[in-house]
């Protein structure tokens, strides 16, 4: 990425301090929501184990596990991530340094506040969004140091390109924001209540405007930014096509903001929006799919390399996964499948195909990439667990995901059963009881899932125990082509 120069005593140097922290607390935050899963599917076989305890009832727990997931897994691994790669992509230090240590304490803080007001039970109601108003208050003013801090690094950046995994983090962070700030709108009326401006239809139509778009930028897009700076650097193969990279980022970003009614069909929602919706669901197929073809074909030439390399089997699991859950919700999207499978388990066993198949999966490859090179070593102290950890996660998804499938389809054609009469032929218990073995194998695989991240936590732990953390004082322009860590991105082709 540049031409050979002499280490002067000015030599810019990363800041590798706030990307460590993010990284540990992603594994440690981890294990804290996955097992709060684990409890809440086991309440749903055991209704006892809430201990007859408020703060531990199904309810409460629900979004503390989604918000510990989805903000606080999710969330660290993408502050990690994006601070790691904005810096060796472009370069550059990380714009302000107190900014960035701002965005990790000021996350921690959310996080830990999530988890004590949703037990309590203050909560909003809103799907995603259920933090009340003086929560969100910090998450705005986190969010805007975070847009400052990684632009602000863009801005000053030592190379002319800004690389495809840029793209994608950038435009997650400023959607976000917007979708963040306009369902947030609300009227406080005490210090842990308030009410949404918006009432009704209204207030439906903006809540899964940002609900999906939560989904399609938070857990989507910004993940694809991971995917397109670790699965080349893993596989040392530069990007299939760089030219398909940015049709991907383009259409999906476009797309993905239409396609929120999709969650309202079949309601007092306008015909024409729901439409609209189911539209735009079938269409953001096909840029889904060009992003998990371009990843995949990066590894033309290297195939060799899943045989031995576990990273880069959690990173191609991961896009099998992307391109799956990607087909099966613009399938889901269509007015006749969602007759069938809205309010049911399959629901659930697609956000799970999404969330742990695609989420989880290749944040576990980036990370598993990225610790070593912040302590100071080529890889992972127990490499074999890396493999164990990959295929215990798998079955744990495979057995989580299907169970709740094949429970979705039955409790679908069981609710509208009707016998010669016109009447229901089974009442809703029957379907409950019906569904019950299903739940034990959901479980069985959400414990597997956590297993696999508790093996995850022993490995980064040996890893860490006693290492020098890094702080590489080479020149920004002159990588050092004999460490890996301290490479930039892979070469583009078109």
């Amino acid at each position: 990425m540049g031409t050979s120069d002499t280490v002067g005593k000015n030599a810019e140097v990363f800041n590798y301090g706030v990307v460590r922290q993010f990284a540990i607390m992603t594994v440690v935050w981890g294990i804290v929501g996955m097992a709060v899963g684990v409890l809440i599917a086991a309440q749903l076989i055991w209704p006892e184990l809430n201990f007859n305890t408020p703060w531990l009832s199904y309810g409460r727990l629900r979004p503390l596990h989604t918000n510990a997931v989805i903000f606080a897994f999710g969330g660290s691994a993408l502050f990690a991530t994006s601070y790691y790669v904005v810096q060796r992509t472009c370069q550059a230090r990380l714009f302000c340094d107190k900014l960035a240590a701002f965005t990790f304490w000021g996350w921690q803080i959310v996080i830990v506040a999530a988890a004590i007001t949703l037990p309590m039970g203050f909560t909003t109601t809103k799907e995603y969004a259920e933090l009340e108003w003086p929560i969100d208050i910090l998450i705005t003013l986190v969010w805007v140091a975070y847009a400052i801090v990684f632009f602000g690094t863009i801005v000053k950046r030592r190379v002319r390109h800004i690389y495809v995994a840029n793209w994608f983090f950038g435009s997650y962070i400023l959607t976000i924001a917007v979708l963040h700030i306009f369902n947030n709108i609300e009227l406080p009326v005490s210090m842990w209540k308030s009410y949404s401006a918006y009432a009704g239809v209204q207030d439906a139509m903006v809540q899964w405007w940002y609900g999906h778009n939560a989904v399609g930028f938070f857990l989507t897009t910004s993940f694809l930014g991971m995917m397109y700076y670790f699965i080349p650097k893993q596989a040392e193969r530069p990007i299939y096509s760089y030219r398909l990279s940015i049709v991907h980022f383009w259409a999906l970003a476009f797309t993905y903001m239409w396609a929120g009614p999709h969650h309202l069909l079949y309601t007092s929602l306008p015909d024409w929006t729901q439409s609209l919706g189911m539209t735009f669901s079938l269409i953001l197929l096909a840029p889904s799919w060009g992003g998990m073809i371009n990843g995949i074909m990066t590894l033309s030439g290297a195939w060799h390399k899943l045989r031995t390399d576990p990273i880069l089997k959690f990173m191609v699991t991961a896009l099998s996964f992307y391109g799956m859950s990607t087909f099966e919700g613009s399938m889901m999207s269509i007015r006749s499948v969602n007759a069938l499978s809205h309010y049911t388990d399959w629901t659930v066993g697609h956000v799970h195909s999404g969330a742990l198949g695609w989420v989880a999966m290749i944040t576990f490859g980036s990370l598993y990439y990225l610790i070593p090179r912040l302590y100071g070593r080529v890889e992972m102290a127990r490499p074999r667990l890396i493999e164990l950890h990959f295929w215990v996660a798998t079955l744990g998804v495979v057995l989580y995901i299907a169970s709740m499938w094949i429970a979705g389809v039955m409790q679908g054609l069981m609710w509208r059963a009707v016998g010669a009469d016109g009447m229901l032929t089974y009442s809703f218990v029957e379907g409950v009881k019906a569904t019950y073995p299903f739940y034990i194998i959901r479980l069985s695989g959400g414990v597997l899932f956590l297993a696999g991240i508790l093996i995850m936590a022993w490995n980064v732990y040996l890893t860490v125990k006693g290492q020098v953390k890094v702080n590489p004082a080479v020149p920004l322009r002159n990588p050092d082509a004999r460490d890996p860590s301290l490479v930039g991105p892979a070469s583009v082709t078109a």
